[in-house]
This record gives C-alpha cells, structure tokens and sequence, in this order.
C-alpha cells in the first residue's frame, strides 16, 4: 500500500470509528509502527488528526476560526445553550467563558434576570447589554482572537477577584480517555483560573465536541459538576460510565 493510500485509510478509520490505535494499523497492514506513527503525525500537522497516546483522535472542527464557528452547529448549541442558561438562577454570580457556545448561552438567558456574569469575553459583554437586570464584569487582557476572549498575566490577576456560583465552560474537545481539552496553552490556563473562582463548573459540549481531542488539557473529569451535550455519541456513554454527570440537551 503507498503512503498516501494508507493515509486516507487512517483518515477513513478516524472518521468511521472515532479512534486509530498504531498498533492495531499496523499489524493489520504489515507495516512497522513507527511507519503509521509517522503518518499520524503528518496528518496531525496538517491539522487532520490530533495525536493521542498510542494512535490519534478527531480533530476538533471547534478549533476553525471564530467567524467560521458561528455557523457550525448552530441547533446542537442553542440546546445546550438553554440547559446551561437554566443553572443560571436569579441572584447568583455565573463566569461565562469565550466561544459560540457561551454566546449562545448569553442569548438563551432571560430577558428580565437579574444576575452578575463575569466574562472575559467582549462578545459575550455586548449580548448581555440586551439584559437590563444583569450586571456584567469584563475581564481586561491580552486579546486571543480565536475564541476572542482575553487571556494572559492581566486577565488571570483579575480573575482572582472573583467569587462565583457558576463557571460555564467552553472547550474544543470532550473525550474520554484525552479528556476535556482546547487548542491554545494560554485560553487553558485561563480557564482553569476561572474554574477555581466558581463553585460549580458546567462544561458545554455540543455534539461537535464529543469524542474530539485538541492540545492542550483544560480540566480533570473530577474537576467539574457536569458536561452538557446534545449527543447521543458511545463517548457520552463512557464518560457516564466514569461517573462525569451527564445534563442532556
């Protein structure tokens, strides 16, 4: 088999089973290892496949640019957009994160709430301008364009004057095994910082997300109270299985 025949059967197992494990490949095909770990890792670098410990996951079509996002999945978001916009009570103090999904949500909530969002994200802050009765707290920084929200030393120091109910946050990557993942090191160390200034974090994973695996990791399983999803996928299966708390959309 040529190189490149076997490259489009890496990307075809990828597509149809979620999942390529190097070993297996390559004993079914009676090539070295190393051969399909070469291969994986130029597909990777083209941004086809994310490698994983062993083989390669999905890529996460989250990690397309901002403008691009907008119109990818958009029913998957607004479902998780309304379960997510219900753990906000009236009251409370709710971190929303960056991303299409968290705009979502910031459209999903009631007109007439009274609450306090903090946000390092500008978009999210100029939704919430149609809620009257929700005080908004914009987080300064350095701006990340991809997901436009702000990250970095400035962001991370005013995020430590928080105190929150609620973290809902975004990612790109939902998957058992990689866990709950982004494609930036800096957006994941702000959403850590922002997940320890909640009580509870929610994770929005429309079905796009599941079964996907970026970078850099975000948070341990343990970490958080829920994963919201509108998916169906074995994956959720699993992650119910290693007791993560599944809210359906």
């Amino acid at each position: 088999m040529l190189v490149g025949e076997r490259r489009e059967l890496l990307l075809a197992r990828l597509a149809g089973e979620g999942k390529v494990l190097a070993k297996d490949v390559a004993a079914e095909l009676g090539v070295s290892e190393d051969s399909i770990r070469r291969d994986l890792r130029d597909l990777a670098a083209a941004g086809l496949c994310q490698r994983v410990y062993g083989g390669a996951l999905p890529v996460s079509p989250a990690l397309a640019d901002y403008a691009g996002r907008t119109a990818i999945a958009v029913a998957g978001k607004d479902r998780v957009a309304a379960v997510a916009a219900g753990l906000v009570r009236p009251g409370s103090t709710v971190i929303l994160d960056g991303g299409t999904t968290t705009l979502a949500v910031a459209n999903a909530l009631p007109r007439d709430l009274e609450a306090t969002v903090v946000t390092h994200s500008p978009t999210v802050a100029v939704a919430l301008l149609e809620h009257p009765g929700v005080e908004v707290f914009l987080l300064g920084g350095r701006l990340f364009r991809h997901s436009a929200v702000t990250c970095g030393a400035a962001a991370a120091e005013a995020a430590q004057a928080i105190s929150a109910d609620v973290f809902l946050l975004g990612v790109t990557g939902v998957h058992p095994e990689a866990g709950l993942t982004t494609g930036d090191a800096d957006e994941a160390a702000m959403k850590r910082t922002l997940a320890r200034r909640a009580a509870d974090t929610y994770v929005l994973a429309n079905a796009e997300k599941i079964g996907a695996a970026s970078r850099f990791p975000v948070l341990p399983f343990a970490d958080v109270a829920g994963v919201i999803t509108d998916s169906a996928d074995q994956n959720v299966q699993e992650l119910a299985d290693l007791g993560v708390p599944i809210l359906r959309a």
